[in-house]
């Protein structure tokens, strides 16, 4: 007997609540799509930026901050 291996796609319409929460997250971290988890406030980040600008000071290293807090990612 002789086998062989066929690839197909199939189009299924699937309720996403019928998954678990622990399993959806997981994926989503597989994939690199979280963002970068931490306990930096964008808001706070924004504020000291704004004093900084406004003494005429680098603010360039909070910006990075900011982008990795917000998007889980560095410029």
């Amino acid at each position: 007997m002789t086998f062989k291996t066929v690839y197909t796609e199939v189009e299924v319409d699937v309720d996403i609540s019928e998954f678990d929460t622990d399993d959806l997250l997981e994926e989503l971290e597989e994939r690199g799509a979280l963002p970068a988890e931490g306990n930096v406030n964008a808001k706070e980040l924004i504020e000291q930026m704004y004093y900084l600008h406004r003494q005429g000071q680098d603010c360039i290293p909070m910006l990075d901050q900011l982008f990795y807090a917000v998007l889980g990612r560095i410029a």
